[in-house]
């Protein structure tokens, strides 16, 4: 769907969810809150401009990609969508520009994290959703352990994840990547912590310190702030969450109807 309001920007809705938005004149231009976190995220993990070699599992309208190859020209990507007619429409109606070092993979993204080879991403982003839910196979601690070996030792994994209080599921997969990263940072809007409605969460899992500081910055400036979490804190809002395996696992919840809805 085109975007009134930009002349060549354009709404992705499956099943009447919106997507991804793209803004081919300006790459760099990120709508849904959720992606701006996750780019306030990718600008933080190492300095400006430096090229990164980046997995992207789940790839929509390919606008983190795009985001990538305009603010650290050079970086190698690989998007792995499971959605065969989803990326052939995409590149058709939305195709990338010319030297974008953007492969396309249509996997489904464990089975293709399993193949990978060890220590091939600096970043991992995980932005898989089956319909308006996280598949139940991309949320347990075999999969964490995958994507900690296809990081190199001071990568960085990024997940979009969506919850509603209490927080079961949140809760579990912040316990399941502590289990294999030994930092951790979850992003959310304040109003969803709270409680109050049923919301994204980004959260950040690596082995090494993150810039807390300047992150936590970023996203407070926001139009719509977010509140960032991690070391007590985050420990607190686990609480006694436990890993999650592959034979108990279940996918996010679902969304009350119109949580994500146009307009």
């Amino acid at each position: 769907m085109p975007d009134i309001d930009r002349e060549r920007a354009w709404l992705l809705t499956v099943d009447g969810a919106p997507q991804s938005y793209v803004d081919l004149d300006e790459p760099t231009y990120l709508e849904f809150e959720y992606a701006r976190r996750l780019g306030h995220v990718l600008d933080t993990v190492a300095e400006p401009g430096r090229a990164l070699d980046v997995v992207h599992l789940g790839g929509g309208a390919l606008t983190l990609p795009r985001y990538l190859a305009a603010t650290r020209p050079g970086s190698r990507q690989d998007v792995v969508e499971a959605d065969r007619g989803l990326l052939d429409l995409v590149v058709e109606h939305l195709p990338l520009p010319a030297g974008a070092g953007v492969d396309l993979h249509a996997a489904d993204a464990r089975a293709w994290l399993e193949n990978a080879p060890d220590g091939r991403a600096d970043v991992l982003v995980a932005d898989v959703f089956g319909g308006s839910r996280v598949p139940a196979h991309l949320t347990t601690l075999a999969y964490a352990q995958e994507a900690e070996r296809v990081l190199r030792g001071d990568g960085v994994y990024l997940a979009n994840l969506a919850d509603a209080a209490p927080f079961g599921f949140l809760r579990s997969q912040l316990a399941t990547f502590a289990a294999v990263f030994e930092e951790l940072v979850m992003i959310a809007e304040p109003g969803v912590l709270r409680g109050r409605r049923f919301g994204n969460a980004v959260l950040v899992a690596a082995h090494r310190p993150l810039d807390t500081a300047a992150l936590a910055r970023r996203v407070a400036s926001d139009a719509f702030p977010a509140r960032l979490e991690h070391g007590p804190a985050l420990r607190d809002f686990t609480g006694d969450a436990a890993p999650v395996h592959d034979e108990n696992a279940v996918p996010s919840p679902e969304p009350p109807q119109g949580a994500f809805g146009i307009g």
